[in-house]
């Protein structure tokens, strides 16, 4: 909900992230803002054939929206495109599920309704557009957008270095609670011994080195998302639903 006071309109660009059904013609619209976080908002009427912006409003989709603050939900007033990425990444499955999951974790890491977190929607857009222009593989633009959307929720992993003690690495062992790669003094029991390939293409994809990441080894990318899954799911608590049905192929 947005916040009281202040003008009773406002605009700013958006990432539909998800939308559900209101009455007979209208729908929640669940949008992450560039400057207003995440904001659920009526679409009025966008149900009927007859709908101005009805099919503006569809997931994926970079909208350039006008709002009307609402008692409890604002009310979408206006709807330009500004990039139509879902016809692109619904006609893929494997672009489908990785664009899902990316918008599921968006919304997990944006909980707070009307708090603003640019960081995050530009994470998304440019996962999104780098998705629909096929640039690279999908499970791994989706796990580059894991681990950025981590380290700017405070939760960076580190892939080199020690976790606990920051011990120059390469390091053999990684550990999920301690926050990553750890040295033989500080390797807890049940610490991971991933392929040191594995640690390099996770550290590739954290800071967007592609010419490394697109060479890597498939068994390094399976061994990365699964440490990446398991890493997410610790800081978040619970899982992301949408991963399990992520296309690895």
């Amino acid at each position: 909900m947005s916040g009281i006071g202040g003008p009773r309109s406002y605009r700013d660009e958006a990432v539909v992230l998800r939308t559900g059904k209101l009455g007979e013609a209208d729908r929640v619209i669940t949008l992450l803002t560039r400057h207003h976080g995440r904001v659920r908002a009526v679409a009025k009427g966008v149900r009927r054939t007859s709908s101005r912006f009805g099919a503006r409003l569809e997931p994926f989709t970079c909208v350039d929206v006008q709002l009307h603050r609402g008692r409890t939900l604002d009310i979408v007033t206006q709807v330009d495109v500004l990039a139509p990425l879902g016809a692109v990444i619904a006609a893929d499955y494997g672009l489908y599920t990785a664009g899902h999951a990316l918008l599921e974790t968006a919304e997990r890491f944006t909980e707070v309704e009307g708090e603003s977190n640019t960081q995050q929607y530009l994470l998304l857009v440019g996962a999104l557009r780098t998705l629909a222009r096929a640039e690279h593989a999908a499970p791994m633009v989706l796990d580059a957008f894991l681990l950025r959307s981590l380290a700017v929720a405070g939760y960076a992993a580190s892939f080199a270095d020690c976790a606990r003690c920051g011990q120059p690495g390469p390091h053999r062992a990684f550990s999920v609670p301690a926050g990553g790669a750890v040295c033989p003094a500080c390797r807890p029991p049940g610490s991971a011994a991933p392929d040191p390939r594995t640690l390099e293409l996770l550290a590739a994809l954290l800071s967007g080195d592609w010419v490394l990441a697109d060479t890597s080894d498939p068994r390094c990318r399976d061994e990365a998302s699964g440490l990446v899954a398991a890493f997410l799911q610790w800081h978040l608590e619970r899982g992301i639903r949408s991963l399990q049905h992520v296309e690895r192929v």
